[in-house]
């Protein structure tokens, strides 16, 4: 008797589209969180949630810690750790989809870090998806955002130069065939550390029943949204899952409307096209690595 077999459909960009989902739902949640905690606070809660996890997985697992890269391991947590930090803090102060856009602008960074630190030579459409990036980034800077926010403008900006550094180390670790849940580990460990030290030096609130649905909440959707990225990238077109990545944006700024009333001007929209538009030609210019 013939088995039955069936074959299910490449479901890659419908992972990512769940993982969206997460990044924006995390991301309102930080802002709602932030009307009472610190970004140091807001970011041990979403470290040691995942660090509980990833920690129950590896004991059920027994799988070993050890790595002959540990000192790339801590410059890779403690670079996630900074980029994690400052992105909490322009969401705090920026509109929500203002915040993660600045973020957002990682594969521009990409694209001047990857010829600098892992010698592969750029391809000359990768200037113009620059030159399209940063225009936008001093169109969404300059008229958006009133002298009282562009501190946290400029942080936000650097959350996503950290953020594409953070990336350049995980490709790294890949090519010495460190474990992604190793690399997960180690990265919430580090930041569940030094943001609860930032917090006992800082300022440290108390908890309360009524804040656990925004920290569990912030929690579980950053580590589904985490999950589902890694998911989208293992079953997925590589180049159409990571344009698909953009959608954070949009959901972003529908929470933003809904829940804090913000509405961007028809410049930060512009900008905000034109962040999107050179990173999708910075992703689509990258051969797909299988």
């Amino acid at each position: 008797m013939k088995k039955l077999s069936f074959k299910l459909p490449n479901l890659g960009s419908l992972w990512m589209l769940v993982a969206a989902l997460g990044f924006a739902i995390m991301g309102a949640l930080v802002k709602l969180g932030a009307q009472k905690f610190s970004s140091a606070e807001l970011v041990f809660y979403r470290s040691l949630f995942g660090l509980v996890f990833i920690g129950m997985f590896i004991v059920y697992n027994k799988l070993p810690l050890a790595t002959p890269v540990m000192r790339k391991q801590m410059s890779r947590s403690a670079v996630g750790f900074t980029a994690l930090i400052l992105f909490f803090y322009a969401i705090a102060n920026l509109p929500l989809a203002t915040a993660i856009t600045l973020n957002y602008t990682s594969p521009l960074f990409l694209a001047v870090l990857t010829p600098l630190l892992l010698n592969e030579k750029p391809k000359k459409i990768l200037f113009i998806a620059l030159a399209i990036g940063f225009t936008g980034v001093a169109l969404l800077l300059k008229p958006t955002i009133n002298q009282s926010q562009w501190l946290a403008g400029s942080l936000g900006l650097l959350s996503g130069a950290g953020a594409a550094l953070a990336y350049i180390h995980v490709k790294q670790l890949g090519q010495a065939n460190e474990p992604d849940w190793r690399t997960v580990f180690y990265f919430t460990l580090v930041s569940s550390v030094c943001a609860g030290a930032w917090m006992l030096f800082d300022h440290f609130h108390a908890l309360a029943w009524s804040d656990a649905l925004t920290l569990v909440g912030l929690g579980v959707s950053a580590t589904i949204a985490q999950l589902a990225l890694t998911r989208a990238y293992r079953t997925g077109d590589t180049l159409v899952v990571a344009s698909l990545a953009y959608v954070t944006i949009l959901l972003a700024s529908i929470f933003g409307v809904i829940w804090w009333h913000e509405h961007l001007s028809v410049d930060a929209w512009l900008a905000i096209g034109l962040i999107i538009l050179s990173g999708v030609i910075s992703i689509r210019s990258t051969p797909a690595k299988v």
